[in-house]
């Protein structure tokens, strides 16, 4: 465990934790050395002259000083090694999560993230103040005991040592234990945590399809699952540290016996056996105190190890530096082939030019592949083989703030930041003027919005935008889209699920975004599709036609079919019968 913390603590941290240890290391073995100097001090009060006893007192009283000042020394260097975690933990995850692929972002991951960064590095933090210490302590002090202990009697020196085995195997079986037990009590932990946010998240869903006593049973069942787990984690620590208690009795009845044994025998005296019997309760005591503290630190150990498993995650190459700069704002997709897992193409021999300022839609069947390239030019993923390219530039020859410089997201799954409208709107340039983000909210009509809130442009959407609606988030997306002013947009049309009236304002939204720009459109309405300077045709990850929309028609292909079902859906009616 100590070593791992240096694996990831950085050099002045690092520095901390050996001072740390090193003051650790030093007032343990002078707690074991003023330990042992009970036996003299015993002996001598017990003995015909008791008088004896102050030298060995004052002895006593120095060495009970040094261990103070190395205490005091090694507890704030542990606090403040423990901050120094944090803190580096923390920064070390946002870095590189910062950095990984967008694909890696599942919910289950997202949960597990949030409970790592919160239950996990705090487990992790405590350790060298509140765990590193009183362990290093529980087992260098009785060793140091058992050393000087063979000044006094090897005997008794000797029936101590040989219980140090049983001891160390019975620590090591219980901290086994709670190590096993603690990897199911997390994943029920990030499982009920991601459950109460989703059930919190859909309470409008649920009550509107009268599912709300459905949602308590998945809530209910993964809370269910998260208290069978803390007490399958409880469960499995008695036995072990049951155990370990009855190992150390047995240690001490073995070195009870022995001494009894030398008494009876003549070969100890009565008043040497009280003194080192004293010494054996201190040798077993910081044991007993360490038992629960083994356990706490395999948790720890394993929150290390989910910590680690993240930071081992690779993320995109990228250079140093970003190349040539791209040449233009085409897009050109080379023989792409991309699967999300092996074994399972999405996308097979893809190759597709993207003109600059004119539109592309791509339409296609669900799991066709038309999300999968929008997200490749995003370069949310790297291709298997082939090449994304940008103005004749590979985008991975790009740097992360390079290509996204070029790029706009008008996705459908919109996400606002629990502050005001003009905070999410300036997202897209954080510095942009006041006039700049008044006029892209203008062109989205996001203006719109804001007058009729009673905060204008102070209020606060809610989590994830939960106090506007779909249709407004998508407005305020847009200006965003608008503020950033890329070259580039990427839109999986954001009009599919909305009303007419908000349909109608995102519609004027997107027309003040194309101007002049790149579009690489997911399309689902006619509308769009047929306005498209080309239209891109895929079916089962390939691209089986590609023209424009006459030319399409008249080809009698799967486009013309794909707009005859739309044709006739678009026909379609509510009446009225009896």
């Amino acid at each position: 465990m100590i070593r791992r913390l240096f694996g990831v603590l950085d050099e002045p941290a690092a520095a901390l934790l050996r001072r740390m240890l090193i003051g650790l290391f030093a007032g343990a073995v002078l707690q074991g050395v003023a330990f042992t100097l009970l036996v003299p001090v015993l002996r001598a009060l017990i003995g015909p002259t008791p008088v004896d006893a102050w030298a060995w007192l004052a002895v006593l009283a120095v060495v009970w000083a040094g261990h103070a000042v190395c205490y005091r020394d090694s507890l704030m260097a542990g606090y403040r090694t423990g901050t120094g975690l944090s803190r580096t933990l923390h920064h070390a995850l946002g870095d590189h999560v910062a950095r990984l692929p967008l694909g890696w972002f599942t919910a289950a991951r997202t949960g597990e993230l949030a409970q790592l960064t919160g239950k996990g590095v705090q487990n992790i933090m405590g350790t060298p103040a509140h765990l590193l210490r009183p362990v290093v302590t529980a087992f260098v002090t009785p060793l140091v005991v058992v050393a000087l202990m063979f000044v006094f009697d090897r005997r008794l020196a000797l029936a101590a040592l040989v219980t140090l085995p049983a001891i160390a195997w019975a620590y090591r079986w219980t901290g086994r234990l709670a190590a096993g037990a603690d990897h199911a009590n997390d994943a029920a932990a990030t499982e009920a945590g991601g459950r109460v946010l989703e059930f919190a998240q859909t309470q409008p869903v649920l009550r509107a399809f009268r599912r709300t006593v459905d949602g308590h049973r998945m809530l209910d069942a993964a809370l269910v699952a998260k208290r069978d787990a803390g007490r399958a984690l409880l469960l499995r620590m008695v036995p072990g540290l049951v155990s370990f208690v009855l190992v150390l009795q047995l240690a001490f009845t073995v070195i009870l016996l022995v001494g009894c044994y030398l008494v009876l025998g003549g070969t100890l005296g009565a008043a040497e056996l009280i003194a080192l019997l004293v010494l054996a309760v201190r040798f077993l005591e910081p044991m007993a105190a360490a038992a629960d503290l083994g356990a706490a630190i395999r948790m720890a150990g394993n929150a290390l190890s989910r910590v680690e498993a993240v930071l081992a995650v690779p993320p995109l190459p990228e250079p140093a530096e970003s190349g040539p700069a791209p040449g233009g704002s085409e897009v050109e997709l080379v023989d792409v082939h991309f699967g999300y897992r092996p074994g399972e193409p999405v996308l097979r021999g893809v190759s597709l030019r993207v003109p600059e300022r004119g539109m592309t839609a791509l339409v296609g069947p669900s799991g066709s592949g038309k999300t999968t390239i929008t997200r490749l030019v995003a370069r949310f993923f790297d291709v298997d083989t082939g090449s994304v390219r940008i103005g004749g530039v590979d985008v991975r020859e790009l740097t992360t703030e390079a290509l996204m410089s070029q790029i706009s997201l008008v996705f459908q799954d919109v996400y606002l930041f629990d502050t005001t409208i003009e905070d999410n709107v300036r997202v897209g340039r954080p510095n942009a003027g006041d006039d700049e983000v008044r006029a892209a909210a203008r062109l989205a009509r996001v203006d719109e919005i804001v007058d009729r809130l009673p905060d204008g442009w102070a209020t606060r959407v809610g989590e994830g935008g939960a106090a506007l609606s779909g249709g407004e988030r998508q407005r305020v997306s847009i200006a965003r889209a608008i503020l950033k002013d890329a070259p580039i947009v990427l839109i999986d049309e954001a009009t599919a699920a909305l009303d007419p009236e908000n349909e109608a304002a995102v519609q004027d939204a997107l027309s003040a975004l194309t101007t002049d720009r790149t579009l690489l459109v997911i399309a689902h309405r006619l509308q769009t599709i047929a306005a498209a300077d080309q239209i891109a045709v895929l079916d089962a990850g390939r691209i089986v036609e590609l023209g424009r929309h006459d030319e399409l028609l008249a080809a009698g292909g799967r486009y013309a079919g794909f707009w005859a079902e739309r044709s006739r859906a678009r026909g379609w009616r509510l009446a009225s019968w009896r």
